[in-house]
C-alpha cells in the first residue's frame, strides 16, 4: 500500500498528525495533495498535558510533518 492511499483511506476521519519542533494536531481529515499538505477540520492543537481548539481549517504543510496516524 502506497503512503497516498492510506491517507484516501483516512479521508473525512480523524488523524494524528506529528510536527517538527514537538507540535501535534488532531483533527479530521478533509483533503491533501501530492506533496503531503493537509487539511484538518475541527483541529485540536496537542502540546503535552494541553490541548488547545482550533476553529475553522487548519492547513498543514507536508514539508514539517513527521507523521500521520488514523
Amino acid at each position: 500500500m502506497k503512503p497516498l492511499d492510506a491517507l484516501q483511506q483516512s479521508l473525512h476521519k480523524r488523524v494524528l498528525v506529528e510536527l517538527k519542533g514537538g507540535r501535534s494536531f488532531r483533527g479530521t481529515l478533509d483533503a491533501f495533495d501530492q506533496h503531503l499538505n493537509l487539511v484538518l477540520s475541527g483541529a485540536e492543537e496537542v502540546m503535552k498535558d494541553q490541548v488547545t481548539p482550533r476553529s475553522g481549517l487548519t492547513l498543514v504543510r507536508g514539508d514539517s510533518i513527521i507523521y500521520i496516524s488514523p
